[in-house]
């Protein structure tokens, strides 16, 4: 709970009671490594915040690759958010990468607030363009090597490398696996 009300005040002032009320429109929940968040072809129905775990977005491309495009990690909201508002079905998915714990917000719950917080409006915007943000695709520019992405990689990511599978960080930086492996072999 502290973490998410950590997170929120970032974003702007709010009272104890305001803060209380937030929480209690959350719900607890865990996923799985590998369980879904949210997936293509639904809409999404839910805001995360991350209390624990690594997720990422990822879809598919025309040839049917899965190409992962992010990754979000402890004390970061997780939603495709376009889609949850708009009532869309989402084009990708958001996979737990390891075990997670998030605090959760139904949509109906997570609408209510603009009512119920004053400022809520402003402070969620906030939150909502980080998210946004994180999670439109920041990999490494595919023109460069695969061995400089992966070191962009490490440095904007330093603590994921030992976390998510090398699959899905080969992915992200468009490289096989096995080219992954022989340049973490160059490289360590």
């Amino acid at each position: 709970m502290e973490q998410l009300i950590a997170y929120i005040l970032q974003y702007g002032n709010l009272n104890n009671q305001e803060t209380e009320l937030i929480v209690s429109k959350a719900t607890e929940i865990s996923l799985k490594k590998d369980e879904l968040f949210s997936e293509a072809g639904k809409v999404p129905h839910q805001v995360g915040f991350i209390l624990e775990g690594v997720m990422r977005g990822y879809y598919y491309d025309h040839t049917g690759e899965e190409i992962t495009r992010c990754f979000i990690s402890e004390n970061n909201l997780v939603v495709d958010y376009l889609n949850f508002e708009s009532a869309v079905a989402s084009t990708e998915y958001l996979q737990a990468c390891t075990n997670c714990r998030l605090m959760v917000f139904s949509k109906k719950n997570w609408d209510s607030l603009s009512e119920l917080v004053e400022g809520w409006d402003n402070i969620r915007n906030k939150m909502v363009q980080v998210c946004m943000y994180q999670k439109s695709r920041k990999a490494p520019v595919i023109s460069k090597d695969g061995t400089t992405r992966y070191l962009e990689f490490i440095e904007n990511y330093p603590s994921l490398i030992n976390r998510v599978p090398l699959g899905y960080i080969a992915s992200y930086i468009g490289v096989t696996q096995q080219s992954l492996s022989r340049i973490r072999k160059n490289i360590h």
